[in-house]
């Protein structure tokens, strides 16, 4: 297992420094990280710094509660791929899921994977600690039709994180066509080697160094 290659190195804090950010992005070339994940406002200060690297620039949109409009995430997925994204971490509007309105949710994610039209991979974050197992399959349906490339259990900023159990049901549920994002609460090695072999292809962690020198972090993303 290429363990680096799984992991989006992750920053999504409020108060995050651009000292933190730039030590973010030379973590991720040092260990060849699939991507850093940053909120929106630094998007193009990454891609600057990560330019001629095979380290990805991946941000959040409508995060974390997924309750914008689904044009105000697709103009801010449009803005963070001109910026420089090229992956983009999206959250369903979990209301309207829980509500049944599922062609509102349907179009809400179809909105992101139109504004990202090829350029950008569409990973959808469908808030797990707060879904029904029931929710969580339909969530994921949801987006396979819609025509995301991703799956992702968890903002890391609700009431819990992934769990192998979910996991492993959004991987039966997507089957091959769509890759499954463990995010929340992965820490360690073990954790990782736990929610891959419950099928998950990412891993979204801010414990990134951690895992890679066989440690264990405290952080709850």
């Amino acid at each position: 297992m290429n363990v680096a290659a799984l992991i989006d190195h992750t920053l999504l804090r409020a108060d995050a420094t651009k000292a933190e950010i730039t030590k973010l992005t030379e973590e991720a070339k040092k260990y060849e990280f699939a991507s850093v994940c940053v909120n929106p406002t630094w998007v193009a200060y990454c891609a600057e710094q990560l330019a001629g690297t095979s380290v990805k620039v991946c941000t959040v949109i409508g995060f974390p509660l997924g309750a914008n409009t689904s044009e105000v995430k697709a103009f801010e997925a449009a803005n963070a791929i001109k910026n420089g994204a090229g992956e983009v971490d999206m959250v369903i509007n979990i209301g309207a899921l829980k509500d049944g309105d599922h062609t509102l949710v349907e179009q809400d994610i179809k909105a992101v994977v139109e504004a990202a039209a090829g350029k950008a991979l569409v990973k959808v974050i469908i808030e797990t600690s707060l879904l029904t197992d029931e929710e969580k399959v339909k969530a994921s349906e949801l987006a396979v039709r819609a025509g995301a490339d991703f799956v992702k259990t968890s903002t890391g900023f609700s009431s819990g994180g992934a769990t192998p159990e979910d996991v492993a049901l959004m991987r039966r549920t997507v089957g091959d066509q769509v890759g499954v994002k463990a995010s929340g609460g992965v820490r360690s090695l073990e954790d990782m080697t736990k929610m891959v072999e419950a099928g998950a292809t990412r891993i979204g962690a801010s414990s990134g160094v951690k895992i890679m020198e066989g440690g264990q972090s405290t952080s709850s993303y």
